[in-house]
């Protein structure tokens, strides 16, 4: 249910195989009017006052000896199994403070060869049996990921694969060679893109030191990075303890826990707890950072400010004053920017909200020449979230959207059971999504103002842009002092 920082840059992270804030907002062509401009919403589709009512299917459950702990969903409709197995504490979070990217470039690498499988064997296999073996680890999350999709008959053999990966990797010099070429290349590439920096300095200006600022590795963590550096983090992070395996598929509890317990049987215990997580330092006063980026004719925005972890009891309650503020095509901030000043293709915002206090943030594409106009009007949507009541009509039509979308997303075993996994993650109490419905809908209008006021301090809104300083510098004095940086990251005045 809550959104990760941004989807923009979780395609750059893809970009560098290393993990919604909202969705990025493309900006229309010049003189071309909003295609949806003038669109009257006549509000006829049927709805129900109902309250949603749902039992959700419960995953069946077990440990094994080594610490991994099972959830599984049958489903036999499909000759198909999907795995999942989250391993806390491999993930960016845990990189070294000088090595930014070494858990990117850890789980990229396992799938480069084995102590019995070269890097092309590996594909080979995968291609023959039209499976998908990987693993991923974001650039500041906090686990890593491995996942296994496989048809039914196939799946011993992807699971043998995706074991020797997990537990054998070898990270042959050569192929390491290649990856940190590839991955220089790619850092320069990203450097280009505005979305890129503009992630950038707001993941430095909401978390400062914290992991949770790094979107990408740096060419010296790149170069610096060792076979030894890879093994060592793989033998320190890659433990079972902890680790949660979901499975969707073709397959009862009991097949698939003796296929686990005969495929990783052999990883044995580290005594590992839970991975240890800190707040960002808390955030200063509002500010404004430009990233200069000469002839740009359009800025990349985002305006923000920290706010809660997963676990905080107003999660409910902040969601739903993210959705009202920007929360898709019928948020205030598409309405405004789009609809109606015509500025952008979108407008949108989003919460990040793990384990540590993560960020609020809105975010558009907009028009270089009404840069400053853009941040005027978002803070003044900001700023009716916090002193005017919320219309009754748009208030329930919000609360009724987040249900359906829940309840859309019940339409497969895979998302219910990211569920139940997101539960224990996070230690949720067991009912906690049949009563999602009745806890969204008896969310107050004072409630959600309460939460304005408390979260989105308008003195603590960071407000941060990439574009032509030359153009659009002097408009944003109004909001603060304008701190200027060049598309290296270097302050330039």
């Amino acid at each position: 249910m809550n959104t990760k920082r941004m989807l923009m840059v979780a395609a750059i992270m893809v970009a560098f195989c290393a993990m919604p804030l909202a969705q990025s907002a493309m900006q229309p062509p010049a003189g071309q009017a909003s295609p949806s401009k003038g669109v009257v919403v006549k509000g006829k589709a049927p709805v129900s006052s109902e309250i949603l009512k749902v039992t959700l299917p419960r995953p069946q459950e077990a440990d094994l000896a080594n610490g991994i702990h099972l959830m599984i969903i049958e489903d036999h409709r499909v000759p198909q199994i999907s795995m999942q197995m989250s391993i806390p504490g491999a993930g960016g979070y845990y990189d070294p403070a000088d090595a930014p990217g070494l858990a990117g470039f850890t789980s990229s690498m396992m799938a480069e060869g084995t102590a019995t499988r070269t890097s092309q064997q590996i594909a080979q296999e995968q291609e023959t049996m039209a499976s998908t073996v990987g693993v991923s680890a974001g650039g500041s999350g906090e686990s890593a990921t491995l996942m296994v999709s496989s048809l039914a008959d196939n799946f011993d053999k992807s699971l043998a694969l995706a074991a020797d990966i997990l537990l054998n990797p070898s990270f042959p010099e050569a192929e390491l060679g290649r990856f940190k070429t590839r991955q220089k290349a790619q850092l320069v590439q990203v450097r280009t893109m505005p979305q890129f920096l503009v992630a950038e300095r707001y993941g430095r200006v909401i978390y400062g030191d914290h992991p949770s600022s790094r979107v990408a590795p740096t060419v010296e963590s790149i170069d610096k990075t060792t076979r030894d550096a890879l093994a060592a983090f793989h033998k320190a992070h890659y433990v079972p303890d902890q680790a949660i395996v979901a499975i969707v598929g073709d397959i009862t509890l009991a097949d698939a826990r003796k296929k686990l317990e005969a495929t990783f049987g052999a990883w044995k215990k580290a005594g590992a707890t839970v991975p240890p997580v800190q707040d960002p330092a808390p955030i200063g006063p509002g500010k404004v950072y430009l990233v200069d980026r000469p002839n740009s004719v359009q800025t990349s925005l985002i305006v923000g400010t920290q706010a809660i972890n997963r676990t905080s009891p107003d999660y409910d309650v902040v969601m739903l004053l993210n959705a009202i503020i920007g929360g898709g095509p019928t948020g205030r901030l598409f309405l405004n920017l789009r609809e109606e000043k015509g500025w952008t293709y979108g407008a949108y915002s989003g919460v990040t909200a793990p384990r540590f206090r993560g960020d609020w943030a809105a975010q558009t594409e907009i028009k270089g020449d009404v840069t400053d106009k853009a941040v005027g009007e978002i803070l003044n949507e900001v700023k009716r979230t916090r002193t005017e009541p919320i219309p009754d009509k748009e208030f329930i039509d919000k609360k009724r959207s987040l249900v359906a979308s829940f309840a859309l997303s019940l339409e497969t075993p895979a998302s219910i059971l990211n569920n139940y996994v997101t539960s224990r993650r996070y230690n949720l109490p067991a009912d906690y999504w049949d009563k999602y419905p009745e806890r969204m809908m008896a969310v107050t209008k004072e409630q959600v103002q309460a939460a304005a006021v408390k979260y989105l301090d308008p003195a603590r809104l960071q407000i941060v842009a990439v574009g032509d300083a030359s153009k659009i510098g002097d408009g944003l004095k109004q909001f603060g002092t304008v701190e200027i940086y060049d598309a290296d990251g270097k302050l330039k005045k």
